[in-house]
């Protein structure tokens, strides 16, 4: 028991020891309850054998004695009361961290942040398996914005809004509440406070990687192309799992606007489930990119890119007709521009896509529409004329949609 006393007391002064040194970095390591870390752990197994601990802990200051329960709780796999004490220790931690003047203990805020999402994402998983409503992410949630309320001010802090803001983010996708994203991005980019190039790159990285799936989800493909560039761009090249996270939507938005990834770097990503879709756009297969779509429909409809994939398929059509128009213009380059709509079925019924005349009009009417292809119809001939000049304009980075 002398031994366990031993090691709580250790705790107690190391944290006590951090404060008044305003040492950041050893603070951080005190606060991380889901790193595993032999210390923690140690402190943890030390808490659950010390026959005296209820009174330790009560006897313990207001921000240290919610800490050690959830300490205590976290390693008995308690999750929800973990959470519980432990938002207790964050918003007396966010007390204390408002009466100091510098920005020494903003590593330590990003650790109290990050453990508090995810000890309740683990105390919602508990929660739901009693049957019981998981509400503690939600609760994070809030607790996060109050966070950010507390950055979001003049001074030195403030560079911490960004990161507080990504985890806000991971919040509200993993919920589904994606709309109250909005007003943190608001604050973010339009508040004269800010200049979103003083933020550290690992969060504007991260940042501008989750606005970029929510153009995504909009259909703002132009936005969605910037945001995830950028995110592509300044990620750090060792971080393999992280440019392939980003890979997985900007794939589907260069698709969009007309550019086409090459196999090594689907290779290279472990993204082969684009490979057949690629293939397909530029082989003009409609065949290929339903099957394509179909075989890994679960992992597309997961990520959130399945509908955008899907009105690929106008692309495709046009790439079919244009590989028409390159086989009559060898043939007959006189005619070339003259497409009849009985060729074009006949070149899907070859690829198993069993269409009539009038659907296969409907089909050329919406590209013309769209300006994918110039042209016009001759109805009574069943003809498609395309024009002589540029009868397939480059997209030019426009989105292509239904």
């Amino acid at each position: 028991m002398g031994e366990a006393h031993r090691r709580i007391m250790d705790y107690l002064n190391t944290f006590s020891d951090a404060i008044a040194t305003q040492d950041g970095a050893l603070l951080r390591r005190l606060l991380s309850l889901s790193s595993n870390n032999p210390k923690l752990l140690s402190v943890a197994d030390a808490l659950n054998v010390f026959q005296d601990v209820s009174r330790l802990i009560r006897q313990s200051s207001e921000t240290l004695s919610p800490l050690l329960r959830s300490l205590q709780c976290y390693k008995l796999d308690q999750l929800v009361d973990a959470y519980n004490s432990y938002e207790k220790f964050a918003n007396a931690f966010i007390q204390e961290f408002r009466n100091w003047e510098s920005a020494w203990a903003l590593e330590a805020l990003y650790v109290v942040a990050y453990e508090i999402r995810i000890i309740a994402e683990r105390a919602d998983r508990e929660l739901a398996s009693n049957g019981k409503t998981p509400d503690k992410l939600k609760a994070a949630g809030s607790f996060l914005m109050k966070v950010f309320g507390v950055l979001a001010g003049k001074g030195p802090k403030r560079v911490g809004a960004l990161h507080v803001t990504c985890q806000l983010f991971k919040v509200y996708f993993k919920l589904g509440t994606v709309h109250l994203c909005r007003s943190v991005i608001r604050s973010i980019e339009t508040a004269r406070i800010f200049d979103f190039e003083e933020f550290p790159t690992r969060d504007k990285v991260t940042y501008m990687y989750y606005t970029g799936r929510l153009e995504v989800f909009n259909e703002n493909f132009p936005a969605a192309d910037q945001k995830l560039s950028y995110a592509l761009a300044h990620c750090h090249p060792d971080h393999e799992a992280n440019i392939r996270m980003i890979l997985k939507y900007l794939i589907p938005v260069k698709l969009s606007i007309g550019i086409l990834p090459g196999d090594l770097l689907l290779e290279r990503n472990n993204l082969l489930e684009y490979r057949d879709v690629v293939l397909a756009l530029r082989r003009g297969d409609i065949r290929l990119l339903r099957c394509a779509l179909q075989q890994h429909e679960d992992r597309f409809l997961r990520s959130g890119v399945y509908l955008v994939l899907e009105k690929l398929e106008l692309q495709v059509y046009r790439r079919l007709l244009k590989k028409i128009y390159i086989i009559q213009k060898h043939k007959d380059p006189s005619k070339a521009h003259q497409v009849k709509l009985d060729i074009i079925v006949k070149a899907l019924k070859w690829l198993q896509i069993d269409m009539d005349v009038d659907e296969v009009e409907c089909i050329v009417a919406i590209l013309i529409y769209k300006n994918l292809i110039k042209g016009y119809f001759a109805h009574k001939s069943k003809v498609v004329v395309l024009s002589k000049q540029d009868p397939f304009p480059k997209l030019n980075g426009k989105p292509v949609g239904l």
